[in-house]
């Protein structure tokens, strides 16, 4: 796809880097899969829909033009790339996981969770030390 063809959410990096996670999770919930679907079925389910949520709200908090509300949307997938964190946990748990399994997800979502909160910060107006605009 040629540059100029391209959405503004696709040019940033936390979304890029969140789609590689979708890519990660889903052969990692794959692999659960067809170990004990019963044992994990509803870990599996909120991990992927939380997954797909962050990079949803990435592409409309971009495509917003008020500051507050383009804060709250990367404030939102902040909150579902914490909740993909605490499910990866939870497999951890269940012990259907090792943590050197996961690791390499979580590490992405550390990415992920830092970007959004600068991106955050740089648009919600009511943060300390943000200049009004």
């Amino acid at each position: 796809m040629a540059a100029s063809h391209m959405f503004d959410h696709e040019r940033l990096e936390v979304y890029k880097l969140q789609l590689e996670f979708i890519g990660w999770v889903t052969q990692l919930l794959e692999e659960i899969e067809q170990q004990n679907s019963r044992k994990t079925r509803e870990v599996r389910g909120h991990l992927d829909e939380a997954s797909v949520s962050v990079l949803l709200n990435i592409a409309e908090g971009n495509g917003k033009r008020q500051r507050q509300v383009r804060a709250k949307f990367f404030d939102d997938a902040r909150g579902s790339a914490t909740e993909c964190a605490a499910c990866l946990d939870a497999l951890v748990a269940k012990t259907v996981c090792t943590s050197d399994r996961v690791q390499p997800g979580k590490a992405m979502l550390v990415r992920v969770v830092s970007m959004l909160t600068k991106l955050v910060a740089r648009f919600d107006t009511d943060a300390p030390g943000t200049p009004e605009q």
